[in-house]
């Protein structure tokens, strides 16, 4: 909000702008961090459950590596064995005995 109303007037102060700009540039890197741990983590996880190295996913923070990523994960073959599907037979009343015909 700072920034804002040191941009709206009409003579700019060079010191309060040299102000605006290091508290920019001081709280810049921490959200570079975050943005860049809710990328990689997810892509953490998924990676270690398709069967790759985890290590891929510190390709997000490399410029165009996560356009990479997806596509090697799209077009690879995966080394998980598939699940096997789970199948309930349905419960088969038991059989009447067999006697002999009474007469």
């Amino acid at each position: 909000m700072y920034f804002a109303t040191i941009l709206m007037q009409n003579s700019v102060d060079s010191e309060a702008v040299q102000k605006a700009m290091v508290a920019f540039f001081a709280i810049m890197p921490i959200i570079i961090l975050v943005g860049l741990a809710i990328v990689i983590v997810p892509s953490w996880f998924i990676l270690k459950k398709a069967g790759f190295s985890p290590w891929l996913s510190l390709l997000n923070a490399v410029p165009l590596g996560n356009l990479f990523l997806l596509y090697f994960l799209a077009f690879a073959q995966w080394k998980v064995v598939p699940a096997v599907p789970f199948v309930q037979l349905p419960v088969q009343p038991p059989y009447p005995p067999n006697y002999p015909p009474q007469a």
